[in-house]
């Protein structure tokens, strides 16, 4: 029988923990990223998302009909103490864009980046790549997570590949994992962890770099290969 001094362990951490994502305003060379409000930013996600049903399909809101209900839905992001929501904001001060820092366990110092709804005219922009490189860096460096989270529908062949895209390393299937609008939903899981993060944020750094874009605006070197 093996001795319990001998079973192997994993490396130390230290105890300390991450802090909670708070109302913060992460600006950008194309935008920022500022925490949800729906007096600032409601009237113009709506405009910018309503009409695009195909972007809910894959989250548990929406789609949206009424602007009614999609002001109740912003109202009730900007309340939620769980998952504090950001709306992502063009250089000229329009909201675009909403995503939220979800599953947050400061104790373990692990966090995930979920609730992603780009419309399509932030959708394939320098600032749609921006928003998650400001967000990853806030929680790795400001906030002091170890591990960062992407999740999403098995399905949703786009969120996978902008996942890889970001630098995300593959982990697995969770099978079965939540029922979703009433159908089953089988979950890929991906991740970086905050040693990997130094070699995601110079990717990030230099892709989202003036000169890497040619006077027509087409990227020079890819981000993820």
């Amino acid at each position: 029988m093996v001795a319990p001094a001998e079973l192997p362990v994993g490396p130390a951490v230290s105890s300390a923990q991450a802090l909670f994502p708070g109302p913060v305003t992460l600006r950008g060379r194309y935008g920022t990223v500022e925490r949800l409000s729906a007096t600032r930013h409601r009237e113009a996600l709506w405009m910018a998302m309503r009409g695009h049903d195909a972007i809910w399909t894959y989250l548990p809101p929406g789609p949206f009909s009424e602007q009614a209900k999609f002001d109740a839905y912003i109202g009730e992001c900007e309340q939620n103490k769980e998952r504090i929501f950001y709306a992502v904001v063009e250089a000229a001060g329009r909201a675009v864009g909403s995503l939220s820092l979800m599953e947050i366990r400061p104790a373990m110092r692990v966090v995930e980046v979920g609730n992603i709804v780009y419309p399509p005219a932030l959708q394939r922009t320098r600032l749609a790549t921006e928003a998650q490189y400001l967000i990853a860096r806030y929680a790795f460096e400001t906030l002091g997570y170890r591990r960062y989270e992407w999740k999403c529908n098995a399905l949703n062949a786009a969120s996978k590949r902008a996942a890889e895209r970001f630098g995300f390393t593959y982990e697995g299937l969770f099978r079965q994992h939540m029922i979703v609008k009433g159908r089953s939903r089988d979950t890929a899981w991906f991740s970086i962890l905050d040693s990997e993060w130094p070699a995601r944020k110079a990717a990030f750094e230099r892709w989202l770099a003036p000169e890497n874009f040619d006077r027509d605006g087409r990227q020079k070197i890819k981000l993820g290969g």
